[in-house]
């Protein structure tokens, strides 16, 4: 359907019984947030928020909570925009099916852009502080914006077409910011606006910057999504929405005139100020870092606005749908843009980024026994890819060795790999590189290490379903669980710095180079708690890859190093635990949690959802 606002979007979700309305007085502060994390926990509908206290207008969340809701939200527009990509992916087909990929120029054409003079968004003006000032943590540093749009151009190449819009969180309060007039602004490595920002940097110049909020939903999840070269954000956003993206110009900002806000400012190139503390989708806060400070010229906004907004914390959260929905998307880009790479999946239980998933074709020597060639090109092809680039973990497999490997079963693709997997051939570190901005397990801000587990070939080994029966675990070392066939999680002594904690690390080493059995169980995590750890796949993908470091948190029985290469000939190890340099996990304020239970009580608005 062809939503031209917002408010006709949350209109079309009541009538089809997909959203609730909550008129009594909600806290922005905690409460609606933790409404918002439950109503996705229980694939609840979208929510209205009549009366936010202390602001003027209204608000809605879960918009895209479930992916059935997503795609209904899409659904006159998505498979044509399916067809785009397929047709990008694939340009012969249009020679093959001229018909069904007849309207395909024409739908690119008609999603052009288009300037106007009005609209809308520019009815009314506001301050900041009169926006609903939504904080979804305890430690949070203050109100932030979570689904906005952030619209840049670079200094050099003006234009709308040659902009970026992308979903960079915003700080409205708090902290070192000047009220009403400064708002701080963050973005990751990797990020189109970087790039614009590093040019107004060389100039000299200040970096315009326009902030919308609200739109047709599909405005929101054109920020969202990775596009190929050459398709502009505001051409997606057009063809999703099945209306063009209308814009006017103000004082020489771009306004998105469909928008139910838009605040606009500059960033000085030299101007930072700290920014966050913020609950982020590793389930961890990010802490507080200089980045830029948007000051704040305007704050334009619809008579009948809507004020948006989704929670980021732990996965699954809102965000996982937009994965999900990306997903479906460009996978028929995939080996248009990564030859040989059959799949791949950011693992959304893991902080998405921590690690990844890929099957790829092994093809360079086919005969003799297989190892992992073609797989190690491809592996690097993806470190050089878009966000791939920022994998903490890449885990990639052949497919011919099982074509029917699904790379959405985390548990079979980890069983694939570990009964395959050499030890002392298959590991392949880069250290002293970039991480995702928001993983705290690295050295520094944007430091760390990454590690390509490629395993190819015949299977190596059966995977144990019970523990070892030798095992022995040295001094500080209990509660041994399984987490998976071959896979033994232990509780570890507390870290205590760098040179111990790799000491006890090693200590475990040496004591697994013992067992006899040690195939059976080709990998151990060590983590401060292993009963949590293996609660749930769920729980051992978050906790091993978020609260590791490759280059520090690996080791291994028999280790040793050959021509460079590491590699180990008994069990691998990776050191899970909580490091004193590791960001701490959210957690949700009793109390808060109490009043949002309220709200689900017998005669109140969430009864029956919650």
């Amino acid at each position: 359907m062809a939503y031209s606002s917002l408010r006709a979007c949350v209109g079309d979700l009541e009538r089809s019984g997909r959203l609730v309305r909550i008129r009594e007085p909600v806290s922005p502060d905690l409460e609606m947030a933790e409404v918002q994390r439950r109503l996705h926990e229980a694939q609840g509908p979208a929510a209205l928020f009549e009366n936010v206290e202390g602001s003027p207008f209204p608000a809605v969340c879960n918009l895209f909570g479930t992916l059935e809701r997503a795609r209904y939200l899409f659904r006159d527009t998505l498979e044509r925009v399916r067809r785009v990509v397929r047709l990008k992916a694939d340009p012969m087909s249009a020679l093959r099916a001229p018909f069904a990929n007849a309207s395909v120029p024409f739908t690119a054409l008609t999603s052009l852009p288009k300037r106007v003079r009005k609209g809308p968004v520019l009815a009314c003006r506001t301050a900041v502080d009169q926006l609903p000032p939504i904080r979804s943590w305890p430690d949070d540093g203050g109100p932030f914006i979570t689904l906005p749009q952030v619209y840049t151009e670079d200094q050099d190449r003006r234009g709308v077409l040659r902009s970026n819009v992308g979903m960079y969180r915003v700080q409205l309060a708090g902290g070192e910011y000047t009220p009403n007039e400064e708002i701080g602004l963050h973005y990751q490595i990797h990020r189109g606006i970087g790039v614009h920002h590093a040019t107004a940097i060389r100039r000299k110049e200040p970096l315009r910057v326009s902030i919308f909020v609200g739109g047709p939903p599909a405005h929101t999840f054109a920020a969202v999504m990775p596009l190929p070269e050459g398709l502009s954000e505001l051409v997606f956003a057009g063809m999703l929405a099945g209306r063009r993206f209308r814009y006017a110009l103000r004082d020489g900002f771009v306004i998105s005139v469909d928008a139910d806000f838009t605040i606009v400012g500059t960033v000085d190139p030299e101007n930072t100020k700290p920014e966050g503390p913020f609950g982020d989708h590793l389930g961890y806060y990010s802490l507080a870092h200089d980045f830029p400070v948007l000051d704040v010229q305007a704050v334009y906004h619809r008579e009948d606005a809507i004020w948006p907004f989704t929670v980021v914390g732990r996965p699954p959260q809102e965000d996982s749908t937009f994965g999900k929905l990306i997903h479906e998307i460009v996978a028929p880009m995939v080996p248009q843009e990564l030859p040989g790479l059959q799949a791949m999946r950011a693992v959304d239980e893991a902080g998405v980024h921590p690690l990844l998933l890929a099957i790829g074709s092994e093809r360079y020597v086919p005969f003799g026994e297989r190892a992992p060639r073609e797989i190690l090109t491809i592996a690097n092809a993806v470190l050089g890819f878009n966000q791939a680039s920022l994998a903490k973990y890449l885990l990639i497999v052949a497919g011919e060795d099982d074509p029917d490997l699904d790379i959405d079963d985390s548990a079979a693709f980890l069983r694939h790999l570990l009964e395959r997997v050499d030890w002392s051939r298959d590991l392949h570190f880069q250290t002293r590189t970039t991480i995702d901005t928001l993983d705290y397990s690295g050295s520094g801000l944007n430091e760390g290490s990454k590690l390509v587990i490629a395993a190819a070939g015949r299977v190596r080994r059966e995977l144990g379903s019970e523990l070892p029966g030798d095992l022995r675990l040295p001094e500080g070392f209990r509660d041994p669980r399984l987490a998976m066939p071959g896979v033994v999680v232990v509780a570890g002594p507390a870290f205590q710095g760098a040179n111990r904690g790799s000491e006890s690390a090693e200590r475990l080493a040496d004591a697994l180079a013992e067992m006899a059995d040690a195939e059976s169980s080709p990998l151990f995590v060590v983590a401060d708690d292993s009963e949590l750890a293996t609660r749930s796949l769920r729980d051992f993908l978050w906790v091993t890859f978020t609260r590791s470091n490759p280059s520090h948190d690996v080791h291994g029985a028999r280790s040793s190093v050959e021509h460079k290469h590491w590699g180990c000939g008994g069990p691998l190890i990776i050191d899970a635990r909580v490091k004193p340099h590791h960001a701490p996990a959210l957690v949700e304020d009793p109390e808060v949690t109490r009043k949002v239970d309220a709200l689900a009580a017998p005669g109140r608005p969430l009864h029956g959802i919650l």
